[in-house]
């Protein structure tokens, strides 16, 4: 109303007219952004980081979510049909005969009330309800009207290996992967199930997580991130390159809708192969199979279809079952060492004296093991990087090719996160770690500008700004340069500036991490790199990683030990973690 009265006697050419209006318009934007600022600061004192969040959000406009057009009617069925698209594999069709033998069996595990009543007021209020528009709000606040119902059912349906079809529905809401769409696949599925059967899944799922897998698989485990997968990657390649004619070949592989592509019929039979009861695996194939969908844009619904391919992304359970999928790829040979996170998968192929056969034997049976398994390999996207700092060119090296295609070579490449780069310094991942910081400086400005308190652009700062300047830092930071760090400290610095407080060096921060990493990892003897923390006799110490460069020297898990060991306390952790008293 102001700003119409402002534009009106501008436009009336009143002078003093004017003058009022502009001076009333800006004294009201200055006291609603004190009110504003008010609320702000009435969140931070009851600790509402959500809604501190999205109020810092709002004042600087920080990643604004893209939308989906819905001028075209017919994308929600067009969309349908592409994530339908897998079900013309009629090998990945399960058969009615056999699902239909399906007969009651021994449940797997009994359900609890109690486990159910206490998942059910956990739910998160602000969760999105499924098909069945039950929102998790009633469920949470009726939980112990409801937890008795629902163990019932749940307990039933394990026992008749049979997962109601309610519970099975969903609705697809495309999520563009970039700001520009133009095409189909830039919509990336996310399935709506019902609030109840997220509720299942994560019982069913807690009752698996107890099977084994393969320990070089590091997504969803806990005690696992993405930082443990990159640094137990280049500590192979790194400790492999201390001996003489050697290097290292680093396949980076890309999978076509990896979790769209799994076949229930096939998962099943690796599921019992693990040890996993019948039933449950009986269970699983039924969740997986006639599974109806349909696609949502905005207010714009498709027609349902119905799939027995593939796991929904968005369900509980998918990622799981995706890992145990997943689970037979591993390496044949030493020489050979297979990583994987979710469905990013790298292969390392250890040379040595120029004898790639075990790394390429074991690449062809990788692809096989694909095709096999209705995995696409994407070849276009499947990178190759050689590590080798022999003054032999390696241009001399013969490329790589996967089914008569050839894999591009790149002197870099963005693996999980971190750019890692042929020669292993870590130069180009901090320059575009600092240029990505210098733009979301801007953002803090913003927040300045606004008056907001330094406790607000403190809780700003450390989840935009702080966050990716140590992502993985315990993987580069020991081997950055004098001038890369100064970069990233010039960053903090200015920051520090910013907000009017003295902020944590990354040094710091790096050492409580590096120090963290080596803790968490003795505590746990399933992880990979537990055997490179080796106490010595006296149990006080730890044995030092041999290193011959200064390059691997600096790496994470050298640089671990010694900072466990020269920690004052190392005598008493050791002691405690690794030398537990008899009784």
């Amino acid at each position: 109303m102001l700003y119409l009265e402002r534009k009106s006697a501008f436009q009336s050419g009143d002078i003093c007219q004017y003058s009022l209006a502009k001076y009333a318009f800006e004294r009201a934007v200055r006291k609603a952004k004190a009110d504003y600022r008010a609320k702000l600061e009435a969140k931070l004192g009851v600790h509402d980081n959500r809604g501190v969040w999205q109020s810092l959000q709002q004042i600087t406009n920080y990643k604004n979510n893209h939308t989906v057009s819905d001028d075209d009617p017919s994308l929600p069925n067009k969309l349908n049909e592409l994530y339908c698209r897998f079900e013309c594999n009629s090998e990945c069709s399960v058969s009615s005969n056999f699902l239909n033998d399906i007969g009651p069996l021994e449940p797997p595990f009994l359900i609890e009330e109690t486990e159910v009543r206490s998942l059910l007021r956990k739910q998160n209020c602000r969760k999105a309800s499924g098909p069945d528009k039950v929102s998790a709000a009633t469920i949470k606040w009726c939980a112990n009207e409801l937890s008795y119902v629902f163990t019932d059912i749940f307990n039933w349906s394990l026992r008749l290996c049979k997962v109601p079809a309610c519970f099975k529905s969903a609705v697809i809401i495309p999520v563009p992967k970039k700001s520009n769409v133009s095409c189909l696949n830039d919509y990336r599925p996310v399935a709506l199930t019902s609030v109840i059967m997220k509720v299942f899944e994560r019982l069913v799922a807690n009752y698996l997580s107890a099977t084994s897998l393969d320990p070089h698989q590091f997504a969803y485990r806990d005690n696992r991130s993405v930082e443990d997968a990159v640094s137990l990657c280049t500590h192979n390649i790194l400790q492999h390159l201390e001996g003489p004619a050697t290097y290292a070949r680093v396949l980076f592989i890309d999978f076509s809708s990896a979790f769209n592509n799994i076949i229930p019929k096939r998962l099943f039979d690796k599921l019992l192969g693990l040890g996993v009861k019948e039933s449950i695996c009986k269970w699983i194939l039924d969740f997986l199979t006639d599974r109806s969908q349909v696609v949502r844009v905005n207010n714009l619904l498709s027609k349902s279809m119905s799939t027995s391919i593939g796991a929904p992304q968005g369900c509980v359970l998918s990622p799981l079952l995706y890992s145990f999928y997943t689970n037979d790829c591993f390496s044949h040979h030493d020489s050979v060492k297979i990583f994987k996170f979710a469905d990013d998968t790298t292969v390392v192929g250890l040379i040595t004296n120029d004898d790639e056969s075990a790394y390429r034997t074991e690449v062809s049976s990788l692809a096989e093991w694909c095709t096999i398994n209705n995995l696409s390999l994407n070849i276009s996207k499947t990178k190759e990087m050689v590590v080798d700092f022999r003054s032999k060119n390696i241009k001399s090296l013969q490329p790589l090719a996967i089914k008569d295609k050839t894999v591009e070579w790149v002197e870099s490449f963005r693996f999980l996160g971190t750019t890692i780069s042929s020669n292993l310094k870590w130069n180009l991942n901090v320059s575009q770690i600092v240029k990505k910081a210098q733009q979301r400086l801007f953002f803090l400005r913003q927040l300045r500008k606004f008056k907001v308190s330094k406790a607000g652009m403190l809780h700003f700062y450390r989840a935009v700004i702080e966050s990716i300047l140590t992502f993985s830092i315990t993987v580069w930071w020991g081997s950055c340069s004098t001038e890369d760090k100064s970069a990233l400290n010039r960053v903090v610095s200015t920051a520090s500036r910013i907000i009017g407080l003295d902020l944590p060096r990354i040094c710091d921060i790096y050492n409580i991490r590096l120090l963290k990493t080596g803790l968490k990892i003795l505590k746990d003897s399933s992880h990979p790199a537990n055997s490179l923390f080796i106490p010595l006799p006296s149990g006080r110490r730890l044995g030092s990683i041999r290193s011959r460069t200064t390059r691997f020297s600096n790496s994470t898990y050298p640089q671990a030990v010694r900072a466990l060991n020269s920690q004052q306390q190392s005598t008493f952790l050791l002691q405690t973690q690794l030398c537990p008293s008899s009784s």
